[in-house]
């Protein structure tokens, strides 16, 4: 369930029409629900209820300060994945120690960085990684908490670009060298072990694949405690699915979810962490645009609008499917017609969505993408120098922009020609 329901005939965020903010700011722009941001947090914070655990909300997803601080505020750590994702969870005020540093490639200046500022584990990838923390750490004289990524090799059934579990793919150690690295840590000066991280991919539909990897990790859990080694948390990834289109089944439940970690792995007695992005941001966030023409092709009617590829990327870059809905809501009864949906980016790639039936449209029309909160505005580019999208966080009654969309001037001013030119 979001916050996205048509009152009066015009689509709404909450108890605000998406046409007043339209004409507050602009089209494109991209629009959050906090009532629906909460509501998902805290039906995977109920899931979990009774097991000590740390929701750390995988930033990657959305990551403005607003949406931070929101659910920060509510309970939640972070995953962050760059030097840039800590440094925003902390300017957003979340602390150090809810803070999971991931990612395949970690830099040296991102983990001094990271040590100096506080963080409650790093999620290691590789030994050539380990190497250098356990160094950095030594010279910094402090000691990094540490789980290691395992890839248990367990195919999540997802997108081959979102999928991180199996053997082929850059992410984690392999499980069957998971004792081998781990006595490797154990004797490296500067780290302590503290738990087992495995993330398997993103949309998962099924809970098969999370069954097959917690199942994996558990038994490696007790493997470990046998050699000596302390497991007092497990990072059990995120990956929950959403729904992207209607009538097309549901993924599995939070509750579902939740039960499910407790049959696998609640006899371990260690602290659950999880790692979801997508499920709490997915569908409570919009993009907004305006119809700029409509256009009669030879076979087709094209819906040209002001939003791009740019702006929204994911069906340019994995075939994503994106609900498309009228602002003001369709009379009881009228016509749909196929509209090829595509926005003004000189590249045909630019094609949100092929013969979508909608109501008969006109310029100046406002449509929204639903369930474009995750991995919308933070993959947004400046192609074709097209300023990137604002953000607007609705509450209740109330909106605010969360980021400008910056002026050509600010975009032309970047750029630095060279004293010899």
């Amino acid at each position: 369930m979001d916050y996205f329901l048509y009152n009066d005939g015009a689509l709404h965020a909450e108890d605000v029409a998406l046409s007043q903010i339209a004409t507050a700011v602009g089209t494109p722009f991209y629009v959050y629900s906090s009532a629906s941001l909460l509501r998902h947090f805290k039906l995977l914070d109920d899931a979990l209820q009774g097991m000590d655990h740390l929701i750390c909300y995988a930033m990657k997803a959305a990551s403005n300060q607003a949406i931070l601080k929101l659910l920060g505020d509510a309970g939640a750590g972070m995953d962050v994945v760059s030097g840039g994702e800590y440094a925003r969870a902390r300017a957003a005020g979340i602390p150090a120690e809810r803070i999971v540093f991931s990612g395949v490639g970690k830099t040296r200046s991102e983990m001094e960085m990271v040590m100096r500022g506080g963080i409650r584990q790093f999620n290691v990838e590789s030994e050539p990684e380990m190497r250098l923390l356990s160094q950095l750490a030594v010279e910094l004289e402090q000691i990094a908490p540490i789980t290691i990524r395992i890839n248990p090799d367990v195919d999540a059934k997802t997108h081959a670009k979102i999928s991180t579990g199996k053997k082929e793919d850059k992410f984690g150690i392999p499980i069957s060298r998971a004792r081998e690295v781990y006595a490797l840590a154990a004797g490296l000066p500067g780290l302590k072990i503290v738990g087992i991280d495995v993330h398997i991919g993103s949309q998962l539909t099924e809970l098969e694949p999370f069954a097959l990897a917690y199942e994996k990790v558990a038994k490696l859990a007790e493997i470990l405690r046998a050699d000596g080694h302390e497991i007092m948390r497990l990072d059990l990834g995120g990956g929950l699915g959403i729904p992207y289109e209607k009538n097309n089944g549901y993924p599995p439940s939070p509750a579902d979810y939740g039960a499910l970690i407790r049959e696998k792995v609640g006899h371990l007695g260690c602290e659950i962490e999880i790692e979801p992005g997508r499920f709490i941001t997915g569908n409570a966030g919009l993009l907004v645009s305006e119809v700029i023409y409509v256009k009669e092709g030879e076979d087709r009617e094209f819906l040209i609008v002001d939003g791009a590829m740019n702006d929204l990327i994911r069906p340019a870059m994995y075939g994503a499917h994106h609900e498309i809905v009228p602002i003001v809501e369709p009379a009881a009864g009228a016509d749909y017609q196929p509209y090829d949906v595509v926005g003004p980016v000189c590249e045909s790639g630019d094609t949100f969505a092929k013969g979508r039936a909608l109501p008969e449209m006109q310029a100046g029309d406002l449509i929204a993408f639903r369930s474009a909160g995750a991995y919308g505005a933070v993959m947004a580019s400046e192609y074709n120098s097209r300023p990137l999208v604002p953000e607007v966080m609705v509450h209740g009654d109330q909106f605010a922009v969360i980021r400008a969309r910056p002026s050509l001037e600010d975009i032309i001013n970047r750029d630095i020609i060279p004293e010899w030119q």
